[in-house]
């Protein structure tokens, strides 16, 4: 499965001409995109400060990486217990959540297509692999008490569900958390499509894109101090700019539906409930004056 907008640090960057015209710093702290005017640098905040009414379904897209925590490969149970943990304060809320996971920690289709391996072939490789991320997470947080289904777009009977919207809605009606896995079932989209495409169809207001860095940067941070966050951006801001906070096509998709997105810190404790209640929080992508118009 081609994870490509999803590397392992999170990131959301642009590319090269976008780092060096997309975005301009001014006194104020407030940048202003190359020929428009809806992408905003990040300011202070009072951190109850509301940017939209809380929402109570939304879709978490989970990256594969963050299950590795620190490592190249693999699950990191520590890791996948303070996302379990951030996930259930959102739960004990009110708030209907379902998860998409990646598998980039286990293979990532358009690398292993570019060691020789059939593309297609390649992503039913990786869209097994969020398979396993899927029982992982799912294990931990029925540990800490809260009934969860994983349904998978690939039938596996005996570890998941199939995908059946109207089952899902219900589970979530229910209080249990739905985890998604094998992405779309077919090759050539991403974990982040799929996660878009979920969340349309089960009705959420809102995907939350959970990374390792704290919103989305027009140049990655770790290399470039001077990089702007931006506090909140239009869909066509991140198409045109070229920022990698998902694919495009999953971006698109949101875009075409006006569904918001929000890219923050996953790691950092209660952000995931802070961004279901509308406080400022990482990078809002929406419509200018648009985002409770799913409500």
């Amino acid at each position: 499965m081609d994870n490509s907008a999803d590397r392992g640090d999170g990131a959301a960057r642009a590319t090269g001409s976008a780092v060096r015209e997309g975005a301009a710093t001014t006194s104020n702290g407030r940048a202003a995109a190359e020929g428009g005017g809806t992408a905003t640098a990040a300011e202070p905040a009072a951190a109850t400060e509301r940017v939209h009414s809380p929402w109570r379904r939304v879709v978490v897209k989970l990256s594969g990486e963050a299950f590795s925590g620190d490592e190249p490969l693999g699950i990191s149970p520590s890791v996948v217990q303070r996302i379990a943990q951030e996930i259930v304060a959102v739960v004990k809320d009110g708030v209907q959540v379902a998860a998409v996971v990646g598998g980039g920690n286990m293979f990532r289709g358009r690398e292993l297509a570019e060691s020789g391996i059939d593309r297609a072939r390649a992503d039913y490789m990786g869209m097994l692999g969020t398979v396993i991320n899927c029982l992982a997470l799912q294990d931990v947080l029925e540990k800490l008490g809260v009934d969860t289904r994983v349904q998978t777009a690939i039938t596996m009977g005996q570890v998941a569900e199939p995908y059946i919207p109207r089952r899902a809605i219900r589970h979530l009606e229910k209080g249990r958390i739905v985890i998604f896995g094998a992405g779309l079932g077919a090759p050539f989209f991403s974990t982040d499509t799929s996660a878009a495409q979920r969340a349309l169809e089960i009705g959420a207001e809102a995907l939350l894109k959970g990374t390792q860095v704290d919103g989305v940067y027009d140049a990655d941070p770790r290399i470039f101090p001077g990089a702007v966050r931006f506090q909140r951006l239009d869909y066509s801001d991140v198409l045109r700019l070229e920022l990698k906070v998902m694919d495009t096509t999953a971006v698109s998709l949101c875009m075409d539906n006006d569904l918001p997105i929000v890219v923050f810190d996953l790691l950092e404790k209660g952000n995931v409930v802070r961004a279901v209640r509308g406080e400022r929080i990482g990078t809002l992508v929406s419509r200018p004056g648009g985002i409770d118009a799913r409500r």
